[in-house]
């Protein structure tokens, strides 16, 4: 009788399928259970830029410029235009940047810019634009925005803002004013620091007021200690010793920075030497290559061949 029978070949091919059938897919498949395909984003770049370079650029941008508004904020809105948002630390890092340079024009014009697409509306960006025009000589300006925080802000206006407004008053010699800053800021509750303090004594004492310069030491006598900021640590000095130790940390600072610039040139005085060792390398290694082109021309030439 005949009997079918399978062959080893066959069997081992049907183990083979199954066994390649069983192996994990590679493919990702979604909730229909087809595959899915991985396209790349159009909008990602690959380089990546960060804030530091696009500040940098913002202030070159802006820089170039005329003093012009139109110009100056159709340029800022081109230099943001791509972005998926408010470039907010970049604009801050900028006005940074220019604070350190005293581009004062330049800063105004950022700030308002900025304050006018609704961005950076904090007590921060206020006081570097009442700065920028206090610097600038634009005191009618200073006073109305003064005046705008002043209104919006009674119950939690900062005392930077009283120290900044007494100085310009007092640089510039308008005495009432800087009176009247000072009732307001007594009126709130605000506490005068040492500096508004030592301002509105030395006016009480050129105008003759000896009496309110004694009763203003009165009620704010000299503190017995002072807090002052050493590589990024509070550190609690008294009164008395307080000159002695800003001395003391300006000399530091000084050594510091004598130091940083005589290590920055020894650093590029031995990256020299060793670019000027470097420099004679390149030939050696044309010499090589030229020997070793001669050697495969000779070879050649005499049909000698490398299985």
């Amino acid at each position: 009788m005949l009997s079918l029978r399978s062959s080893p070949a066959i069997v081992t091919r049907r183990l083979e399928t199954i066994i390649i059938s069983r192996k994990p897919n590679s493919v990702i498949t979604c909730a229909a259970k087809g595959p899915r395909p991985r396209y790349p984003r159009v909008w990602k770049a690959n380089k990546k830029i960060g804030t530091i370079s696009k500040s940098k650029k913002f202030v070159e941008c802006v820089k170039g410029l005329s003093n012009v508004k139109e110009e100056v904020y159709g340029a800022l809105d081109s230099f943001i235009a791509w972005e998926l948002e408010f470039p907010l630390i970049t604009v801050k890092k900028a006005l940074k940047t220019l604070e350190e340079e005293k581009e004062w024009k330049r800063i105004i014009q950022v700030t308002k810019w900025m304050l006018s697409k609704g961005q950076g509306r904090t007590m921060g960006s206020y006081f570097t634009l009442l700065n920028a025009l206090a610097q600038d000589g634009r005191l009618g300006e200073a006073e109305e925005l003064w005046a705008k925080i002043f209104s919006e802000n009674l119950e939690a206006l900062p005392r930077i803002f009283f120290n900044k407004m007494i100085s310009i008053y007092y640089s510039r010699g308008m005495h009432e004013k800087m009176f009247e800053v000072f009732a307001d800021m007594e009126e709130l509750g605000v506490r005068p620091n040492v500096s508004i303090i030592s301002m509105v004594g030395d006016v009480f004492q050129k105008l003759g007021m000896q009496d309110k310069y004694e009763k203003l030491n009165k009620k704010y006598p000299p503190p017995t200690w002072e807090y002052r900021y050493v590589k990024g640590k509070r550190v609690r000095i008294r009164a008395k010793n307080l000159k002695e130790f800003d001395e003391a940390h300006k000399r530091s600072n000084e050594s510091d920075k004598e130091a940083n610039k005589l290590s920055s040139e020894e650093f590029s005085e031995n990256n020299n030497e060793h670019l000027d060792e470097v420099d004679g390398e390149p030939n050696k290694l044309l010499n090589k290559f030229d020997e070793a082109d001669q050697y495969s021309n000779e070879v050649e030439e005499a049909g000698i061949s490398f299985s």
